[in-house]
């Protein structure tokens, strides 16, 4: 059944999987090592379809081969923060994860695209594209997208108006390390430092900065999961429909910036192919420091040291 497949049947995996199943574009597969689970999850989905009236089909399995031929793969499984862990203290539980995984995506699905929800994005989807052998293009991790759309979500609260009118780019490590492009950050067109004070602005980057930890704290016993899994589904919907939507996503740099080999979030061009383009919006002098320092930081996380 090719289509979408997703690796972990946790909160991230299974609403990926529902989100996919409501878009109605693609089959889902659900696989998970815990035997059962991605089975009953499936099912549960299944079990729904005639009230939400959704028609691709999702199953689960426990065993990996399942993905053989997928269009898209999803990694969605992993280690999970803890109320005062650091999304950086889940590289070395997920380490041996991705180190298994990876190849094996390879030699099932070599023409698939990834999308990386396993945290940290953007070691994690470094280290895949160095253990997968696959093409920069094929391996794309949820970064920016999600820093940018908390802050769409953030800026519209304020306003008061539509998030559907709110344009947002947010680049760089999906952490505290984050770079807000207010250049490119608008309301219908409108830049964002012409309808909000810069006292609010600064509010508004703090709160997106820190909207994963008050999730992982508030809710105590998971991360943040309905919005990665939206992310997930569409930018699986974007491969799938090959318009070219743009967004900011983190990929394996190739000299964008002086920068290269290692993923960091840039705004991209999405289509069947994954990555069509890496966009290289105009940084100031400061932003590009801050994204090379981002680099450095995450190469040497991925060596197993820290400044």
């Amino acid at each position: 059944m090719p289509g979408v497949s997703i690796i972990g049947s946790g909160n991230v995996g299974a609403n990926t999987a529902f989100f996919i199943a409501e878009k109605g574009t693609h089959h889902v597969t659900l696989f998970d090592v815990r035997a059962g689970l991605s089975t009953g999850k499936a099912l549960d989905m299944m079990e729904a379809a005639p009230v939400r009236q959704y028609r691709p089909k999702l199953r689960g399995s426990d065993s990996i081969e399942a993905i053989a031929g997928s269009d898209v793969v999803v990694l969605a499984a992993g280690a999970v923060r803890k109320p005062g862990m650091k999304r950086e203290e889940l590289f070395t539980e997920n380490l041996a994860l991705v180190r298994e995984v990876a190849p094996m995506v390879a030699r099932l699905a070599p023409k698939a695209i990834v999308i990386v929800a396993t945290e940290p994005v953007d070691p994690i989807t470094t280290l895949f594209v160095r253990e997968s052998k696959m093409p920069r293009n094929q391996v794309i991790g949820l970064g920016g997208i999600l820093d940018s759309t908390r802050l769409r979500y953030g800026i519209a609260r304020e306003l008061r108006v539509s998030m559907d009118n709110v344009q947002a780019m947010v680049i760089g490590r999906h952490s505290d390390e984050m770079i807000p492009l207010f250049a490119y950050t608008s309301v219908s067109g409108i830049p964002i430092e012409q309808l909000l004070s810069k006292e609010t602005i600064e509010k508004l980057v703090s709160e997106t900065r820190s909207a994963g930890d008050l999730i992982v704290r508030m809710s105590q016993r998971s991360n943040a999961y309905y919005a990665p899994s939206a992310a997930a589904a569409e930018l699986a919907d974007a491969i799938h429909t090959d318009i070219h939507r743009i967004f900011s996503v983190s990929v394996m740099l190739a000299g964008e910036y002086g920068i290269h080999d290692v993923a960091l979030s840039l705004p991209v061009i999405i289509g069947r192919e994954g990555v069509v383009r890496v966009m290289t919006p105009k940084l100031s002098r400061d932003q590009e420091e801050r994204l090379k320092r981002s680099g450095e930081e995450v190469n040497l996380l991925l060596s197993g040291r820290t400044r």
